[in-house]
This record gives C-alpha cells, sequence and structure tokens, in this order.
C-alpha cells in the first residue's frame, strides 16, 4: 500500500509539472519584412510573465494577453479550466536565423518555463513587401501623424450664475462644472476668470469636488463641479465675467484604423490613452440693477439680516466702562455691511468700535454674523442713554429697505473716582489701567565698565552668527531659484515621494476591497513615476513611448523588463479570474519593487 501512495504521488507530481510549462506556438520559418506571431500557451493562470529574449528580430507589439476558462459537467460533477496565452507580433527584415529565448511565468505559486527556440527567416516575398507598404501608410497616418481627439460634445466645460440681472450688492451663485462621457484622470485650472466689478468669495475652497449625473441636448453626462463661488456686484450696469481655462487628462479609446494592423494592437487590455485637452467655459453677462434711492441710515447691508443689541451692564460707576455690542447676522454682503453711525451724549467718551465677523461658506453662499462693540465711558453720574437709532439693509427678494431700531437704552451711573479713567485710548487700557504703571526699583543696580573683554566677546560672536546665517540663507535662495528654473530636475525629485504616497493610498484601498480605487491609485503610481522620472509629457505617455525612452536613456536591460513586466501584469491583473485580494497584494508589491529600483 506504501509503495502504490508513493508511485500515486510520483504521478500527480508528474502530471503538475507537465501542467505547468509553457507551450509554444510559432512558425518554423517566415520570409523578411514579413509579420508574424509567438505565442506562448500556459494551462493555468499566470503571473509575474517574464518575457524572452530575441535576438534576429523585432517585437512590434505585445505581449497581448488572452485568458479562457471553461466548465464540463459529467456525470454530475463540474470540472473546470483556464488557460492563458501570451501573444506577441515580431518581424525580422533581415535574412537569417530569430532566435527566441525562454519565457518564465508563475501558476499555482510554481515557476513555469518555455523551451528556446529559433525561426529561419528567409529572402522577402516582394508581393508581401508592397501589401506591407501601402498598408503602412495608413497605420502612420491614424497613430502618428494625427492626433487623438475628442469630439466638443463629448468633453466640455460651463460656467452658470444663479441670477443674471441682481441688485447692486446682492448674492449670486456661479458654478463652473465638467461635462464629460469619456473618463477622466486629473483636472487643474490653468487661468481663473476676470471678476472686475464684483466682490468675489471662493465656496470650494476645501471641499471635495461634488459629482453627479446631468442630461444636456439628450445626452447623458458625468458631471464635476470644479468650481463654485459667491460674488457680489459692486457698481450697477452691464458687467461681464470672463471664461475659466483648465486643463483635463482624458483617458479615450484607441483609433482603429480599420486595417490588418488593428491586429497587432490588440486594445482589450490597454484600451485607453492619455490625452491633454485645454477646456475654456463660456463668458456671462451679468445685468446689474441699481439700490432705490438708499434712505439716511443704510448700512450697506443687501441680503436678509435680522439686528440685535444689547449692553452688557445695567448699572456703571463713573469712569467706568460699559460695552454696547450690535449683531447683525443672516446671509447677503456681510464683509461689506458698514458700521452704525450712533449719536451719543457729550459726557460719555467713546471709543472706535471693534468689528468681529462669524463668516460660514457652503454651497448657498455667504452666511452667518458681523458684530460691532463700543466701549463707553461715562464720566459723570446720572443717566447714560444710547439713542435710538434706525439703520437700514435691502432685501432683494422683495426690492425693499427693511428698517432695524436700535438703541433706547438707559443705564444707571452711579458716583465713580474722577481720577481713575484719564488717558485711556482702547478698552483694553481700561482692564490694564491698574497694574501697568510699577514703582520705582529701588536699591543700588549692578554696573559694568565698558571695556570688560566678555562684552566684546558677545559682540563678536553674536556679529559672526548674523555673518553665517545671512550666507546660508543668501546659498539656500540661489538653490531654490537654480530648483524653480530646472522643471525636469523637480519632476524627478518628486517621482518617488509622490509615487509612494499613491502606493500608501492603493494598499488601504487592499483592505477596504474597492478594486476600482486600488487599480487607479497603482495605474496613477506607475505611470506618474515614469512621467517624471523620465520627463515625459503625460499626453503622449504610452507602453510603446516609455520603452523608447529607456532605450534612449540606456537604462539596463534587466530593469527596462522589470518595467515592461510590471505594466502587463497590472493591465493583466485587473481583469483576470480567481483571488482578488492575493492578485491586488502580488500586483501592489511588484508596482513597489519597480517603482524602488527607478
Amino acid at each position: 500500500m506504501k509503495r502504490l501512495l508513493a508511485l500515486a504521488a510520483l504521478l500527480l507530481s508528474l502530471c503538475g509539472l507537465q501542467a505547468q510549462q509553457i507551450t509554444v506556438q510559432a512558425p518554423r520559418s517566415v520570409p523578411a519584412g514579413q509579420y508574424f506571431h509567438v505565442r506562448f500557451e500556459v494551462n493555468g493562470q499566470a503571473s509575474q510573465f517574464e518575457p524572452p529574449t530575441v535576438t534576429g528580430a523585432k517585437i512590434v507589439s505585445g505581449p497581448s494577453y488572452q485568458m479562457s476558462s471553461s466548465t464540463s459537467y459529467v456525470n454530475g460533477r463540474s470540472t473546470s479550466s483556464v488557460s492563458t496565452t501570451f501573444d506577441y507580433a515580431m518581424r525580422s527584415d533581415k535574412e537569417g536565423t530569430a532566435t527566441i529565448g525562454a519565457a518564465y511565468c508563475t501558476v499555482g505559486g510554481q515557476k513555469a518555463a518555455s523551451q528556446g527556440f529559433t525561426i529561419k527567416i528567409t529572402k522577402p516575398d516582394p508581393q508581401q513587401q508592397q501589401r506591407q507598404q501601402a498598408q503602412s501608410n495608413p497605420r502612420q497616418q491614424a497613430s502618428a501623424d494625427q492626433p487623438v481627439e475628442i469630439d466638443a460634445k463629448s468633453l466640455f466645460a460651463r460656467a452658470s450664475i444663479s441670477k443674471s440681472n441682481p441688485y447692486k450688492g446682492e448674492q449670486v451663485i456661479i458654478t463652473y462644472k465638467i461635462y464629460t462621457q469619456v473618463p477622466l484622470s486629473q483636472y487643474q485650472i490653468d487661468k481663473l476668470p476676470g471678476n472686475k466689478g464684483f466682490w468675489s468669495e471662493d465656496l470650494s475652497e476645501g471641499r471635495k469636488i461634488k459629482q453627479y449625473e446631468e442630461t444636456v441636448d439628450g445626452r447623458r453626462y458625468s458631471v464635476a463641479e470644479i468650481r463654485r463661488g459667491a460674488m457680489f456686484a459692486q457698481e450697477s450696469g452691464n458687467i461681464r465675467i470672463t471664461p475659466l481655462d483648465l486643463d483635463v487628462l482624458a483617458m479615450v479609446q484607441r483609433r482603429r484604423t480599420g486595417t490588418i494592423w488593428d491586429l497587432f494592437d490588440d486594445p482589450f487590455f490597454n484600451s485607453a490613452r492619455a490625452v491633454e485637452k485645454h477646456l475654456r467655459t463660456n463668458s456671462l453677462n451679468v445685468q446689474v440693477k441699481p439700490l432705490p434711492n438708499e434712505p439716511e441710515g443704510f448700512i450697506g447691508g443687501v441680503g436678509s439680516f435680522e439686528v440685535k443689541d444689547q449692553a452688557d451692564l445695567q448699572e456703571v460707576r463713573a469712569n467706568e466702562a460699559v460695552t454696547y455690542t450690535v449683531t447683525i447676522s443672516g446671509s447677503g454682503n456681510l464683509m461689506l455691511i458698514n458700521t452704525p453711525e450712533l449719536n451719543f451724549a457729550q459726557n460719555v467718551e467713546v471709543y472706535d468700535p471693534e468689528t468681529k465677523d462669524k463668516i460660514n461658506r457652503s454651497d448657498n453662499g455667504i452666511s452667518g454674523s458681523r458684530t460691532f462693540q463700543w466701549v463707553l465711558i461715562p464720566r459723570s453720574e446720572g443717566t447714560l442713554t444710547i439713542p435710538e437709532t434706525t439703520i437700514y439693509t435691502f432685501d432683494p427678494k422683495t426690492g425693499t429697505y427693511a428698517s432695524h431700531k436700535i438703541g433706547g437704552i438707559d443705564i444707571k451711573v452711579t458716583p465713580g473716582d474722577p481720577k481713575a479713567m484719564q488717558h485711556v485710548s482702547n478698552k483694553s487700557d481700561v482692564k490694564k489701567l491698574n497694574s501697568d504703571i510699577n514703582f520705582i526699583k529701588k536699591g543700588n543696580p549692578r554696573l559694568d565698565q565698558l571695556g570688560d573683554s566678555h562684552h566684546f566677546l558677545w559682540f563678536w560672536i553674536i556679529l559672526a552668527s548674523e555673518i553665517i546665517l545671512a550666507c546660508i540663507a543668501i546659498a539656500v535662495g540661489k538653490r531654490r531659484e537654480a530648483q524653480a528654473k530646472d522643471i525636469a530636475g523637480t519632476r524627478l525629485r518628486r517621482a518617488t515621494k509622490e509615487a509612494r504616497k499613491r502606493l500608501r493610498k492603493a494598499e488601504a484601498h487592499i483592505k477596504s476591497g474597492n478594486d476600482n480605487l486600488f487599480y487607479e491609485e497603482v495605474y496613477k503610481a506607475i505611470w506618474g513615476c515614469l512621467a517624471d522620472k523620465f520627463n515625459i509629457n503625460l499626453s503622449q505617455l504610452s507602453s510603446d513611448t516609455v520603452m523608447e525612452c529607456l532605450k534612449e536613456k540606456q537604462v539596463p536591460e534587466e530593469q527596462q523588463q522589470l518595467i515592461q513586466t510590471t505594466l502587463n501584469d497590472v493591465d493583466f491583473a485587473r481583469f483576470a479570474p480567481g483571488d482578488k485580494s492575493q492578485l491586488k497584494q502580488e500586483i501592489y508589491d511588484k508596482a513597489l519593487r519597480m517603482i524602488a529600483s527607478l
């Protein structure tokens, strides 16, 4: 029985080894200049594919991935199998021999390898050359010469305003949105609009971008509110708000040429290309209405307001301070409200009022309160009367002025010390009067002669320290100025830092189980690091341009293969079946190793 079990285990291990082999499909011979395919097939779910070394031929595209699974039912039992194919398109322009080395991958935690082989390159076929030359022109014209364009109806920006004919000083909300039917990876505001004639407040600072869907002219769009602001017109008449300019990075599908060349550009696993697009919103014309005849006592407030006033004391001694407060609360142009004018009696000393603001910024605009505080000091006993006054604000909803009565408060003043409150300039002086003047210090002071050596020693130490600090400051300033001019160097220095920051975000998404956000952060980390490290424009970033750049910069071949393998594995893993958590951890580790190697 032991021998039978050992024999069975040996057979199973041999079957496992057989399953781990990579089979190859390739032609034995091919004419020079003709494209041919080399396919590596694995019986199982493969990962960490390491491409073969190729001499005597050029890899035109690949590897492209294909994974297939099948399930069969026999006698009520189900059996499933998975196979993976890595496909390369190659070409050799010279007659001779092309050598394809061994390829490696991991299947079920075990290493699998293919056998190396050679392909005979025969004399070129004249008819095939003519066909390829005829087909190469439309291919180049479609993919290289012509830039990828995005339909103006698929991606645009728009500005809107809550009210196009407000009163002078009335609060209006302006919103800037991006409407898109293509995925966007990032945006950057290039030029803010000119708001001449308006007082403006940013309502979107520190807030998350609002995203939702909206239908425009029968088409469904994903909408992102990128900026929202509150505006208050400072003059009447027709005022124009200039457009907002911004740059976005769109991920668009690669163009299909309709020729045989599409076979060598399989877009299934790398279907998107980063395209930089400049957007400009529409301008806005606002017809501002003037306010009606302003009554005496109008404090400049336009909006919906409430006014409250109070005195902190009902009884006070002469030459002591009392505080009178007026609070205006509501929504509107709180920052532009003027101080109410109050006429106090001559026997009351009045200090300039202190203004305190509590401003709230929300999607609905500006709200909160503005408070004015007067410090009053009665100089004689009797009654301190805060005169009754009517102040006015304008309500744009009704188009009329709202009146608010303040004052009319009597405060009893009792006798006090007439010398206690002289030459006081503000409220803080009132509180500190009894503690800010100290007695003259008595006794024999300690005096040193001017010629003592330790005085001069400290003088020279301080002087030398200041000179050294000044030199350091100048050197640091020149270095920062040089770094600001060196754009490529700045991108190089920040490349690894930014990539690691994004990978930390991706690591958090592994635990949360959000696959889309995980792969998005991994993509941004890898592509952003490559773009900054090798000074490549994001709009030109693709697998081909990265590999060409690596060759131009003479990056070691092992590092090139690591980068190529990482990019391929990330594309492949997003659509691979199986244990997603384990696969995401492998992708995260591989991306971390690739970025560390850079």
